[in-house]
């Protein structure tokens, strides 16, 4: 049996379409920020800096000895930087520093030599350029603090900004679509059930505001449709039955030497007549969902098998206790009825299976037979109003082909469920589901 995929959520789709959408704009303006305005001024930053440590060293080793301890102090007033000769050699860097490995660069572009910055961390962090200068190495540092600047941080501060606003944006945007058609949804299943919704808000958004409109419109056109049917129908069935009683008189005032089968054969075509009329009228009636009361579904069950054995159709049940559950007696009764009507008309005198199955979502009653069976593609259209699988249309063999659809009527219009599948082994499982959350 082919499995139809499950559909996603229109709020879901559109909120993952949008925030997709946004976030790819956040990575081009990031990558093209980056490459094109952070990368340029933190290279022209890097080469302004190697240039002043470099002129600082160079500087520094052609004043006259004497001189030198006031330019060092001129050095740390003006730039912070510290200068040194011939100390000890650092360990390398460990870390990840962008703007270093910029700094590496630049400095080893002019000096010719390479060059490569260490840190030192005591209480504050300082970052050493080792310039050769002359026959001289001179160590020339300035702190942490002097750069002012964090590159890293500021993308990653923004990213998460536009991460937020992304999501927060894509999630208003699918609610203000879905929220409106989520609200028309619930009001055509109202409809379908048999109830009368509330008319739709109407919102500031005009095609929203006219799709609710339509929908008004709509819903107030089908309730004085459905109306004026069960009027009209209510008056057919008047008309229809007086002269049913007139011809019911009739036969019985017939001679005594008419054939008497064609007497009861007219009988039978009348009281045909009159309960296909009733059951049209229940059909084309206005039903509303049935007031829940506590049934007891195993003494129900019991009853109507009970009935099917008095009139020589053969039942298997085994009851299994008392299942109480709230659901609406009359429809209930119906449906029952005529799903096991359906397994004793076409179960070919085979045993009908009557299953109770409760679990703590659900009631499932099944009823099962041995009969034909119906073809895969005519399961759901015997549901239909005066569909019948039979050719001929003689009510004998196949009554009058509006009992599944009052069944399919009534148990939408109490949130029940009802199919039919193929048996294995031959024959069709009538299944009437009861969720517990819709009583």
């Amino acid at each position: 049996m082919h499995h139809a995929k499950t559909p996603r959520s229109l709020f879901r789709s559109t909120a993952t379409t949008v925030a997709l959408a946004l976030f790819l704009l956040q990575f081009i303006v990031i990558a093209a920020t980056v490459n094109y305005v952070v990368l340029p001024m933190a290279k022209r930053s890097a080469d302004d800096l190697s240039a002043l440590l470099v002129l600082s060293a160079q500087t520094w080793v052609e004043l006259p000895p004497e001189t030198r301890k006031d330019f060092e102090l001129e050095l740390i007033r003006k730039h912070q930087f510290m200068l040194f000769e011939d100390l000890p050699p650092l360990p390398p860097r460990d870390g990840f520093f962008p703007y270093l490995s910029l700094l590496d660069s630049a400095l080893s572009a002019r000096t010719g030599a390479t060059v490569s910055i260490k840190v030192t961390e005591l209480e504050t962090t300082w970052f050493w350029a080792e310039i050769p200068t002359g026959d001289k190495l001179i160590r020339i540092g300035f702190p942490k603090e002097r750069l002012d600047i964090n590159p890293p941080m500021m993308l990653l501060l923004a990213l998460i900004a536009m991460i937020a606003l992304t999501l927060l944006t894509a999630l208003i945007l699918a609610r203000r679509i879905t929220e409106p058609l989520s609200q028309l949804s619930l009001a055509a299943k109202r409809i379908g059930a048999g109830e009368l919704p509330e008319s739709l808000p109407e919102t500031d958004i005009k095609e929203l505001s006219g799709l609710a409109l339509s929908f008004n419109q709509m819903a107030f056109q089908v309730r004085e449709l459905l109306a004026s049917r069960t009027v009209m129908l209510a008056g057919i069935s008047h008309d229809l039955r007086t002269p049913l009683a007139r011809m019911r008189l009739a036969i019985e005032m017939l001679p005594d030497e008419t054939d008497p089968k064609q007497i009861a054969r007219l009988q039978q075509d009348i009281d045909y007549m009159n309960r296909l009329i009733g059951e049209f009228l229940a059909l084309s009636r206005d039903m509303q969902k049935e007031t829940p009361e506590q049934i007891d579904i195993t003494g129900l069950l019991q009853e109507l098998a009970d009935d099917l054995k008095d009139h020589g159709a053969k039942v298997e049940w085994q009851p299994q206790g008392h299942v109480l559950r709230s659901a609406g007696p009359i429809s209930l009764r119906r449906i029952l009825s005529n799903l096991l009507g359906n397994a004793q008309r076409y179960g070919t005198g085979e045993p009908i299976t009557i299953s109770l199955e409760t679990n703590e979502t659900a009631t499932v009653i099944r009823v099962l037979d041995k009969g034909p069976g119906i073809p895969q593609s005519e399961l759901e259209n015997v549901f239909r109003p005066f569909y019948r699988l039979e050719s001929s249309r003689n009510h004998a063999t196949g009554g009058s082909g509006l009992g599944l659809a009052i069944a399919r009527q009534l148990s939408d219009a109490n949130g029940w469920n009802i199919e039919l599948l193929p048996r294995s082994g031959g024959g069709t499982e009538a299944r009437l589901t009861l969720p517990h959350h819709s009583q």
